[in-house]
Parts: structure tokens; sequence; C-alpha cells
């Protein structure tokens, strides 16, 4: 009864504030809609009954956070640490709102819809539930994922739960004896895209490090991979590894993070040949072709589907003097710089310090480019638009940033290939050998299908 009178509250004052969205002479309407969506997450936020049981009621996906049923004995009596993010969430319910809004300037009726997600955080429910969660460990951008790509993050405290909260992008990557000291057991339970050089697997593999090191089991609540329908790209030189890419996989990976720690421990990349006590809460109606859409960005960076299924193509321009969209609201699904032919190209745009972006490549330049944002994006990597930037610039020595594309590459042979003008399918034809092995160890460890 009280989750229902919750929802209805929460429904109702969302109903409220579109309709206050009608009256507002049709100005700002995005902004407007941006702010009804930061509402609904407020109301969740106030939502006190958590998930009293899973929730798989249909055949969508159910991801392992919210198959409470099949953790939650393993944390009950135990001190528990957690790695966790602003994706940790438990999904509650989706609701869809269509309404027909009276007539504004134009004078015709239009309707107004949004979805809402409501969920709550991992955190917050096992707290909740009387969980005895000692201490947060957060990845790259930090606990609420509102730091820069890179950008240092130091250890603090929630302000909501008190609890102190480790970063494992700041002085320390992996977790230390001492942080992991009166931890009895822990859980990741981060949202990944699938792309080597985006850092949360690195994170993982250092987790389970620390883990394995001080016998401390570690439960994986899996998520899906939006990029998992394939394998491609190069595959990383060990002598190229760092934390944009630790172990020999291809820049495309296609593996659940579940699926990527079973690898971990079996080709046992642990240091010194270790293994960690891992166990994977698995997801419902998952596999490898799903389609699924991120109700949470998982980084500053990555603010919807198009950006997250351009990441792994345009991702490559991090290694570049070209700008990838960051310091514009259309983040990877552009790309532009002041020295690329403004002939050629028609469109231009110019970043700006932003969400995410404090500091964009060129800012405050006008840059000349192509916008992708349209564009109807497959679930593939492809090359051309990192070959079409290079082969289009009017100063191609101003290109590369060789020794940073040389780590998101994983090895330095991609740039002298795109620069002896090799073509896309001469170049991956080199890759394939690389590849099909890859499949091959990787097929022992996938959970779906």
């Amino acid at each position: 009864m009280l989750l229902k009178v919750v929802k209805n509250t929460v429904l109702f004052s969302i109903i409220l504030t579109m309709f206050a969205l009608t009256f507002s002479c049709g100005q700002q309407v995005k902004s407007e809609t941006e702010k009804l969506e930061a509402r609904s997450s407020k109301l969740q936020e106030t939502t006190s009954t958590p998930l009293s049981h899973d929730v798989s009621d249909d055949k969508s996906i159910v991801v392992g956070a919210n198959r409470t049923a099949a953790y939650l004995p393993l944390l009950e009596g135990k001190r528990v640490g957690i790695v966790a993010n602003q994706t940790s969430v438990i999904f509650k319910e989706t609701v869809h709102i269509k309404l027909e809004a009276p007539k504004i300037l134009s004078g015709q009726h239009k309707p107004l819809e949004t979805t809402v997600e409501l969920n709550e955080h991992i955190v917050d429910s096992l707290l909740k539930r009387k969980i005895n969660i000692r201490k947060v460990f957060s990845p790259e951008h930090g606990f609420r994922g509102t730091a820069d790509a890179g950008e240092l993050v130091k250890d603090g405290k929630d302000t909501k739960t008190g609890l102190h909260i480790y970063s494992l992008h700041g002085k320390h990557k992996k977790p230390t004896k001492a942080q992991l000291e009166n931890i009895d057991i822990m859980i990741f339970d981060i949202q990944d895209v699938g792309v080597r050089f985006y850092t949360y697997i690195s994170t993982l593999h250092y987790v389970m490090e620390a883990c394995a090191e001080q016998n401390i089991p570690l439960v994986i609540l899996d998520r899906p991979n939006p990029n998992g329908n394939y394998v491609d790209g190069p595959v990383l030189e060990k002598k190229h590894s760092s934390f944009l890419g630790m172990h020999p996989i291809p820049l495309v990976h296609g593996m659940t993070l579940g699926e990527y720690a079973k690898m971990i421990n079996g080709e046992t990349w642990l240091n010194k040949g270790i293994t960690c006590d891992i166990t994977i809460v698995e997801m419902e109606h998952y596999n490898h072709e799903s389609v699924y859409s991120l109700p949470i960005r998982p980084s500053p960076n990555l603010p919807n589907d198009q950006s997250i299924l351009l990441y792994p193509s345009l991702g490559l321009f991090e290694g570049t003097n070209i700008n990838a969209g960051r310091g514009t609201e259309f983040q990877f699904q552009r790309y532009g710089a002041p020295f690329l032919d403004k002939n050629y190209y028609t469109f231009s745009y110019t970043p700006v310090a932003n969400f995410g972006s404090k500091y964009p490549k060129h800012e405050n330049e006008i840059c000349y480019g192509a916008d992708l944002s349209e564009v109807s994006s497959e679930r593939h990597f492809t090359l051309k638009y990192i070959m079409d930037a290079y082969n289009h610039a009017t100063d191609k020595t101003k290109v590369f940033n060789t020794s940073n594309f040389t780590t998101h590459a994983g090895t330095a042979t991609l740039q002298k290939q795109i620069e002896a003008g090799l073509s896309e399918t001469q170049i991956k034809a080199t890759w394939q050998a690389d590849l099909e092995a890859y499949k091959s160890m990787r097929s022992k460890y996938l959970i779906y299908d």
C-alpha cells in the first residue's frame, strides 16, 4: 500500500510539472524536460520503500542488482564494501506519461511525453535492509559520476549516507590493505559499455586483485553490455598495457563485466596468477544480441544511446588533437578541429567548458568537422571517421598525439597504417588472426548466448 501511495505521489508531482511546462509559452522546452527528469529523480530519492522481491514479471532484462534474493543472503551479518557509482541502482518501474497539452502559442495541441525510470541507489536500498555497508569505493568520474574523464578524484564522504568513499581514480587505483580492513565481502556493481579503454574494466581488475590478496569474496552484479553483440578492433599488445587497457583483448571486447571477471580469473591475469573468489549474479532475459538502452548515463560524456554506440569508433579521437564533442551537448556524436578543411566540411561548432569537460580540446575555437547525432548508428566499430578526419586535415602533423593514440589503440601500428593510406578493409584484415584467437578464448567465459 505504501509503495502505491509513493508511486501515485511521484506520478502526481510529475503530472503537475508537465502541466506547468505547457504554460511556459513554448520556450526552452528541452531544458524544462531536463528539469522534469531531475524532479522525478529527486522524488525517487524520497521513496522509502525498497524492493521486497525480484522484479521479473515480464521478459525485459533483469539486471543483477534487481535479483536481490540471489545475493542478500550472502551479505547478511557481514561487513560489506561496495564499488559503485551513479549507475548502481535497483530499478523499480518504468513510467511512460503522455499528456495532451492545452493550446500554446501556435494554437496546436502538442502531446507531452516522458519516460521516467523509477529507481533507488543500491547503497540506499541495502542500508534500508539493514545490510552493514562499511565503505564505498568509486571508479573514474566518482561516486556520483560528475568528474571529468581522467580527472583525479579524491577520497571523501557521501553527504547522504555519511559513508566514507575511497576513490579508485586518484592516489590509488587499487584498494589498499588498510582500506579493506574490517570488510568481509565486497560488491561490484557498475554499468560498463564494452570498450577496452573505458576504465571500469581496469578498476574491476584491481578490485579483484586486492580482494584475492586479502581473501575477501567479491559479488559482481552483472549488467548488460550495450556494445556486447560484436568483437572488433586491434588486440592490445602487452607492451602498451596501461589503465586504458590492461589485457590482450580487442578494442570492443563483447563481454559483460561478469564474463570479463571470469576471463581475468581463467587467464590468470591477476598478480602472481592468483584468483579471486567471485560470485556473479547473472541477469535474466539477456543475451549478446539484446538491445539495451541505458537509463542512466554511465559517465558524463556518454549522454545517450547514440553516443554509446558511436563511442567505440569516436573514442579513438581521444588519442588525437581532434575534439570528439566534449564541451558540447553532443559528446561522441561529432568531431572537429580548427585544422580540418572547412571547404570540405560544412558543419562547425565551438566547444566550451561544460558539465563533464572543464577544459575541452580547442575550447572557444571554431571546429570544422562532422555531425553524427542524427546518423543511423548500427552496433559496430568503424575507422571511417578517424580516417576521414586525417585525410581532410589541412596539416596532418597536427592530428595524432602519438603516445596517447597508441595507448588508446593498444598498438603503434594503427597510426602508421592510417598515415600510410591503407583502406579500412586492409587495416582490419591485419587484425583477423588475433581476433579469432580472442574469440576462441572468450567463448570459454561467456555466460549468455
